[in-house]
């Protein structure tokens, strides 16, 4: 495996040196960091290729998550910092896992296992296995996903499971739901927040205004330019066509 690490105190470099090469020796240490500029000309680099960032939040020059702003990282990454507020932040970007200082050699060997089981997991045909592939499927063991969703119904409040919802899908700034039942409701939710409350099993972004229940389709079909169309089991006014960038993806979450 090789490694980035992305982090401007010595110390702290030492020490993840010391507990990787204590995890495996084998594992080769590409670079090193110190600021935001030197790690986004490192990541520009075509030729820089690695596994794995380990990357500090707090830098000399601003707050890592700029390197995400100015740069595309399509590497997986766990954070190592002193401060716990930044969590939620750091799961929005290319983070699967989050350790605080003083780290522990547990908290990485546990990181480094997760990492490696689900490598063990991921389609072998691949040589390199991409990050939103590797934290969908680090998300599934992880986390619990929400089950059910209040709707307004007039003067009522209703609760929906999950489960039940065939699709969601938005219109504008606005995002419904259809039920089974054929039921249409609006949600108060956007559908990026939607990604990270749904279980990724069950539900899956076709594209920017739809995310389906895998139960709701009756068929794929090939489409124009390497695309595909969803069809569900019940009529929909509305075609939904899978984004190319996304076609690889949905088959792998259709098989399962």
């Amino acid at each position: 495996m090789k490694i980035l690490i992305i982090e401007d105190e010595n110390p702290a470099i030492e020490k993840l040196e010391n507990m990787l090469n204590k995890y495996d020796p084998e594992i080769e240490i590409a670079g090193i960091c110190t600021s935001i500029e030197q790690s986004v000309k490192w990541l520009r680099n075509l030729d820089n290729v690695v596994d794995l960032l380990f990357m500090d939040i707090q830098l000399t020059d601003g707050l890592s998550f700029e390197i995400f702003e100015k740069t595309e990282v399509n590497t997986p990454v766990i954070f190592i910092t002193a401060y716990n507020e930044y969590a939620i932040r750091a799961f929005k970007v290319n983070s699967i896992d989050y350790l605080l200082k003083p780290l522990i050699y547990d908290d990485l060997y546990r990181s480094l296992e997760k990492i490696k089981l689900l490598r063990e997991n991921l389609p072998a045909n691949k040589e390199r296995i991409q990050y939103d592939e590797l934290s969908r499927a680090l998300l599934q063991m992880n986390k619990s996903y929400k089950i059910r969703f209040l709707v307004k119904v007039g003067d009522h409040i209703r609760s929906v499971k999950a489960e039940n919802i065939e699709l969601f899908y938005a219109e504008g700034r606005t995002v419904y739901i259809l039920t089974k039942k054929q039921n249409k409701y609006i949600i108060d939710f956007k559908l990026e927040e939607l990604e990270t409350k749904l279980d990724p099993k069950m539900f899956f972004r076709a594209n920017r205004s739809f995310i389906i229940n895998i139960n709701a389709i009756s068929d794929v079909v090939v489409y124009s330019n390497s695309r595909l169309k969803i069809e569900l089991n019940r009529e929909f006014e509305k075609e939904i066509i899978v984004s190319r960038e996304k076609v690889a993806q949905l088959k792998i979450w259709f098989e399962g």
